[in-house]
């Protein structure tokens, strides 16, 4: 709950110049010196009402009070307190439920002024299944299988994994060396003979009985152990029993134990598996250049090293600006001298650290290549009850994995910013092809429609966006185009383009003769794209006429002589005459991409629309007067949907219980 000031509060800070004072509202001052002096974290926002900036502090009103005590001038600490309308403050108990209630904030709120990570896809991991069933027989024997989601207690899971391509090369390990399958259940009960797997010595059949159950739990027994890091102890458990079945004369068990062992053997020597010692580390390296930073993540589990993944953080100069403004350091007990400012770097880690650790298991021990805040392992320690610690200044096989991660996190900053330096020259040479008016390249936007049908079947449209010389992923829309013609991609731009700027220009009209703009309101493009010549545009114009916007938006995209990339030209609604950029122009390639982008992103959702309608009818249970029932003899009527789908009304109403209108329904239904 936000704490609620007491005006009267006895204690006011120390009065801050008239200016400062001047400059923000009554009730944000007043709220200011009502602050208790306990810990908690407090959130700064702007007049629209956007979260500015979330800290945290031991003593509130200390520190925010020092905020307002000074002219900041012109700094980046200036440039956020002048935007700061109001605040919300929540008291905790101590400093760390300070700590991570303030970057729980931060994933969720995206302040403007804070480092900020941003990471929206879950690890995978490598999944065993567990407990029997007596009603599933391929339950008493573990599947291995790739894994992303929650988890559940009844499995066992290993990881997590920075890749896909890493748990891929584990359930290949787990094939070779301990012969586990990766069938699933309904595959597994019904098979009658061993698969091509079998046959090339990567599963030991257990569908048909070519192994006991007691045997094959040997193997997954073995294979969680190697997954843990007891590698050396499984090959010396897998020689023992060799060396048993030989001496009872047992060739052919004793000869499977040689090529497993034999296996086991070449993996170790592959993956240079000699440090057992740590088994569950995390290795974390972080560079800055150029306004930029990227911090390398690195995992070590059950010994093996699997791979890394790079983070690259938003708003690091602002972020670190504001951080290590002179008084603005972490708040200790007076009688201990302040401690110095953190650096650049080890600021990024903590703030990477504490983000990231949130939702994912963190292991006992990080090697980091900056110092990190020890007040900030000893919160994520209370919260997952185990004890965290960090290396800084690693040494031996530690030292070896910091210095990959260094190197990588160098490669992949290099690479970030080259490309971003590309696409930068790209929107300018854009813009100055085109004569935007722009204040800042930065807030260049650009939207891209295109339509998407087969024959006029599952018509749809989609809207991508390019903003801050990216692809926005997260703003990409697409819509079902319904009430048109089947294949008349006119009536589909105009509907799109409607649904799209509708409700948009309608609220820029009232706010034009109001004088007041709707909070939350959105903006017009810059620039609309559409993915076709003269009629797409004439179309666009129409739409754009009808609702009064500028007409100078619309760019059409028509494709030149054998629709090849690099041959478009520019079609505009404003009557300007056709543009060739010329096949090696900047501007074109930058053009093309965006086009390319909306025209993936319309034909991925035209086809799974299409197979929904043609492979699943939309569900037969969706139609009106279909129940479990009727549907249960539909499928053994026609051997499944697809079948369904190919009949015609008079065959379905054969099936006992449809009658010629419910026929003709799900006949329309599934065409």
């Amino acid at each position: 709950m936000p704490y609620l000031p007491d005006s009267t509060s006895p204690e006011a800070p120390e009065s801050p110049p008239a200016a400062a004072l001047a400059a923000h509202p009554a009730q944000l001052l007043i709220d200011v010196a009502g602050l208790p002096p306990l810990p908690g974290v407090y959130r700064y926002f702007d007049a629209q009402g956007t979260v500015l900036y979330v800290g945290k502090a031991i003593n509130l009103k200390k520190r925010v009070s020092s905020y307002f005590q000074k002219d900041h001038g012109g700094t980046r600490i200036g440039h956020m307190v002048s935007k700061i309308v109001r605040l919300e403050t929540t008291v905790v108990r101590s400093e760390a439920e300070a700590l991570l209630l303030e970057n729980n904030l931060i994933k969720t709120l995206n302040p403007k002024y804070n480092i900020l990570f941003r990471d929206d896809k879950s690890y995978p991991y490598l999944k065993m299944t567990g407990a029997a069933s007596t009603s599933n027989p391929g339950s008493s024997f573990s599947r291995v299988s790739y894994y992303r989601g929650a988890v559940e207690k009844k499995h066992q899971y290993f990881g997590p994994y920075p890749s896909a391509w890493a748990v891929k090369e584990a359930i290949l390990l787990m094939q070779k060396v301990f012969h586990l399958r990766t069938c699933e259940d309904p595959v597994f009960n019904n098979r009658t003979r061993p698969c091509l797997l079998y046959q090339i010595k990567r599963c030991s059949a257990p569908c048909v009985g070519h192994i006991s159950a007691a045997d094959y739990a040997q193997d997954v027994l073995n294979a969680e152990r190697f997954l843990r890091g007891d590698a050396r102890e499984v090959m010396e458990a897998l020689e023992a029993r060799m060396m048993a079945h030989a001496d009872k004369l047992e060739f052919e068990q004793a000869a499977e134990l040689r090529n497993q062992v034999a296996a086991l053997s070449n993996v170790l020597h592959q993956q240079s598996v000699d440090n057992v010692a740590d088994r569950d580390v995390d290795i974390l390296a972080v560079r800055v250049q150029g306004g930029r930073a990227c911090v390398n993540l690195a995992m070590v589990r059950g010994g093996r090293h699997l791979g890394d993944r790079p983070y690259f953080p938003a708003h690091v100069e602002d972020a670190t600006a504001i951080y290590s403004a002179g008084g603005f350091e972490e708040e200790v007990d007076d009688s201990v001298a302040t401690s110095p400012t953190p650096s650049v770097e080890s600021q990024l880690l903590e703030a990477f650290v504490a983000q990231h650790y949130l939702n994912v298991p963190v292991p006992p021990t990080l090697i980091v290549s900056a110092p990190v805040s020890k007040k900030l392992f000893a919160a994520l320690s209370t919260q997952f009850g185990v004890k965290i610690t960090a290396v800084h200044q690693p040494r031996e096989q530690r030292r070896v994995w910091l210095d990959m991660a260094q190197t990588n996190a160098g490669l992949q900053l290099a690479r970030l910013l080259s490309e971003e330096g590309s696409q930068q020259a790209r929107t300018r040479a854009l813009a100055d092809a085109l004569d935007l008016v722009l204040d800042d390249l930065d807030t260049l936007r650009i939207e891209c429609f295109d339509i998407s049908h087969t024959a006029g079947e599952a018509t749809q449209a989609s809207c991508v966006v390019f903003a801050h010389h990216k692809m926005q992923n997260a703003e990409y829309r697409r819509y079902n185009i319904n009430d048109i013609t089947p294949g008349d991609d006119y009536a589909a731009m105009r509907q799109v383009l409607l649904r799209r700027y509708g409700k948009l220009a309608e609220t820029l009209r009232e706010a034009q003769q109001t004088g007041q703009l709707p909070k939350g309101t959105g903006r017009l493009p810059d620039l609309v794209l559409v993915d076709g010549g003269v009629g797409q545009v004439s179309m666009a114009r129409e739409v754009f006429e009808h609702l009064g916007l500028d007409l100078s938006l619309i760019v059409g995209v028509e494709k030149g002589e054998g629709r090849k990339v690099g041959l478009e030209d520019l079609v505009f609604a404003d009557g300007r005459d056709k543009v060739y950029l010329g096949k090696d122009s900047a501007a074109l390639m930058l053009v093309a991409q965006i086009r390319d982008e909306a025209h993936r992103f319309a034909i991925t959702g035209m086809r799974a629309k299409r197979a929904k309608v043609r492979v699943d009818g939309g569900k037969l249970e969706e139609i009106p007067g279909i129940g479990p029932k009727r549907r249960s003899k539909l499928l053994q009527r026609f051997g499944g949907v697809r079948g369904v789908a190919l009949a015609g009304a008079e065959d379905i109403a054969t099936v006992a219980g449809i009658s010629r209108e419910l026929a003709e329904e799900i006949y329309r239904a599934l065409h």
